[in-house]
């Protein structure tokens, strides 16, 4: 079976996806689709995106063998250096291509939405090399947990916007975010930063993401490797999970999501509409969106992107949860084993694989793990969360 196409003519990937949003929003979105068609197929708008990757944002990132993890865990341990890319992780790759779609529509502005801070932090980067204004969205919880990227968004020159209602986490970031859209989408582009929301940015965003699976299976073919028998990455709205999963969705390897035990929206949810898509979110039995909860802010989010709950309905992938306390053994157990600091949301998947070597996966086996962002941004939470621990 073919995976991870275009989506068809509604936006939908099979029962998920679509375009729901308030009328006021329907020219914008409409204009967004025409105006990445329309880029994705110019050869001049693709050369300037590639020549930005490789000159700004430091790619081609390149893949790690853990060699001590390997001998311990009985697998061969791969990870894919997204946190060494510009701005510390995988974001960067999807917004420096809707910041340059931003200034091909015409438009001066690009607000965003962010949770753990790495998505506002590539907006207000992007926003600032092209030229352009930028403001973000930020649940007030978020800002706390997350004050050192909330820094760097404005020593960058966005400006960051507290938000107050409901968990004041991600889920409500993105409800400002899209108000504010609504009152301004003449002259500002919403640069979302997950492969969720309306049709076409669930396709749009794992597009730009793509450039970490195509470089993975070249990195792979390029060592005489075959192809991973696993491909791991954390989901939350799962963008850096798409990118990756779209460079082996037509082989032989498993595909493997992590979810937030809190926030488990393929083990625990079902379908609904949220933020202008349908997939599978945590709601009750009449639909009102739960909250979700997770160690870590990029994944604290009630729900999941609609390919992702296309993958998992189709069987081609498979979507497991990590508690907190395995998160935060995985990031120490990396840091002291291998010397490299991934971010919370990063550590989830890690926690599969340190947690499944043990029961499923086969010795020998060969595992690629996205490793999404670098864990710089997190210490200071783990360290306050490790001093009250007995």
């Amino acid at each position: 079976m073919s995976a991870m196409n275009e989506p068809d003519e509604l936006g939908r990937f099979g029962n998920f996806g679509g375009r729901f949003v308030p009328e006021a929003l329907m020219p914008a979105c409409l204009e967004l689709e025409d105006a990445f068609r329309s880029a994705w197929s110019d050869p001049d708008f693709t050369a300037q995106y590639r020549q930005l990757l490789s000159e700004f944002a430091g790619r081609p990132t390149p893949i790690t063998h853990c060699e001590r993890l390997s001998e311990e865990l009985g697998v061969e341990l791969y990870l894919k250096r997204e946190d060494l890319a510009h701005t510390g992780s995988h974001k960067i790759n999807n917004v420096m291509g809707q910041a340059l779609l931003t200034r091909r529509m015409g438009k001066k502005r690009m607000i965003a939405e962010t949770g753990a801070g790495q998505h506002g932090v590539a907006s207000a980067t992007a926003a600032a090399k092209l030229g352009l204004e930028c403001t973000v969205f930020m649940g007030e919880v978020d800002i706390h947990r997350q004050e050192l990227n909330v820094f760097r968004m404005e020593l960058l020159g966005a400006r960051v916007v507290p938000v107050t209602s409901g968990s004041r986490t991600l889920k409500d970031a993105v409800n400002e975010a899209m108000r504010e859209w609504v009152s301004c989408v003449g002259d500002t582009h919403y640069c979302i930063g997950s492969v969720m929301g309306p049709h076409p940015f669930p396709w749009m965003v794992r597009e730009f993401q793509s450039v970490i699976g195509t470089e993975a299976s070249t990195q792979f073919a390029d060592r005489g490797l075959l192809v991973p028998d696993y491909v791991v990455a954390c989901v939350g709205g799962g963008s850096n999970a798409a990118g990756l999963f779209s460079g082996f969705a037509n082989t032989s390897a498993r595909l493997i999501g992590v979810e937030a035990a809190g926030g488990s929206a393929i083990g625990s949810g079902s379908p609904g509409v949220l933020h202008g898509m349908r997939s599978m979110l945590i709601q009750d039995d009449v639909g009102q969106i739960e909250e979700a909860h997770s160690i870590s802010a990029g994944l604290d989010y009630p729900g999941i992107g609609p390919e992702h709950s296309h993958l998992a309905e189709i069987g081609r992938a498979q979507y497991f949860a990590a508690s907190d306390d395995e998160v935060l053994d995985a990031l120490q157990r990396l840091s002291r084993r291998e010397g490299i600091i991934p971010a919370l949301e990063s550590a989830h998947a890690l926690a599969w694989v340190f947690r499944e070597a043990a029961v499923s996966i086969a010795p020998g086996s060969t595992v690629l793990v996205n490793l999404s962002g670098r864990g710089d941004k997190d210490v200071a939470q783990v360290r306050e969360i490790l001093r009250t621990q007995p």
